[in-house]
């Protein structure tokens, strides 16, 4: 009876397998000289070339325009960053190493919880990179706007480490080491993050992947409120990285498991 009642935990145990060990190691492969030229230096050399681009007379209720910028780039530094480390999980795939996976303790959530978290720690590096750029560079902004704000686009990634996992598992290697980029500069255009969205643009904007947290960052500094006047609702944010975050968690644990022989 009490074999049955052990073995029926561990199925249950929706992150089983997890461990700080498997956590160092994933960490110690992140931070490499092969990963750092593009995932953490591009954002700080945009954010040099547009944060004096703003609106003639820009204002904002809790800063000014380098600030918006800062928060910007940030958001998509810490975007780019987790989702190029996560999508690392493609050379895994093909040397064989989810098969090794299949035969451990380690649940499809666990090992998606463990590429999260890892990526995420990555992805700070950026965001404190543009946040020391930004205050060198005349960002102006109230205290707890750089503390929210930066924190946001740091905690943010997450949404964009599981786009990461699921691209990893479902293209090549040599296909996928061009993807993040390209992916995370467009969905940055259409979130905003580097010129200000109005009308139509706005529109579209509000159902991409890069709106809710680029909304959810910069909203201590706006209020809510674009150059133009319009408002962006803090719920819709909250809505729009809660579904974009389920559905690419969804999709990672999917292809995760179809890469193990687990359904």
């Amino acid at each position: 009876m009490t074999t049955v009642t052990t073995g029926a935990a561990r199925r249950v145990s929706m992150f089983s397998g997890v461990n700080a060990t498997f956590i160092r190691y994933e960490l110690r492969r992140r931070f490499n000289r092969q990963t750092t030229i593009f995932t953490l230096l591009l954002p700080a050399v945009l954010y040099l070339a547009l944060f004096r681009t703003g609106p003639n007379n820009a204002t904002l209720p809790h800063g000014n325009f380098a600030a918006w910028m800062m928060i910007g780039q940030a958001v998509y530094g810490a975007a780019t960053a987790a989702t190029s480390s996560a999508a690392t999980i493609s050379v895994e795939r093909s040397a064989g190493w989810m098969r090794t996976i299949a035969l451990s303790p380690l649940t499809p959530p666990g090992y998606l919880l463990v590429k999260v978290v890892c990526s995420v720690v990555m992805a700070g590096v950026p965001v404190v990179i543009v946040g020391v750029l930004g205050a060198v560079t005349g960002a102006h902004a109230d205290a707890q706007v750089w503390v929210t704000s930066l924190l946001v686009a740091w905690l943010g990634a997450a949404v964009f480490a599981a786009l990461g996992i699921g691209m990893g598992l479902a293209l090549k290697p040599d296909v996928v080491m061009h993807m993040p980029g390209l992916t995370m500069t467009g969905l940055a255009f259409l979130g905003g993050l580097f010129i200000p969205l109005s009308g139509t643009m706005l529109d579209i904007a509000r159902f991409t992947p890069m709106y809710g947290v680029s909304t959810l960052a910069r909203y201590a500094l706006t209020d809510g409120y674009m150059f133009n006047g319009e408002h962006n609702s803090l719920m819709g944010a909250v809505i729009n990285v809660v579904a974009w975050f389920a559905g690419f968690s969804f999709m990672a644990i999917r292809r995760f498991a179809g890469s193990t022989g687990r359904q």
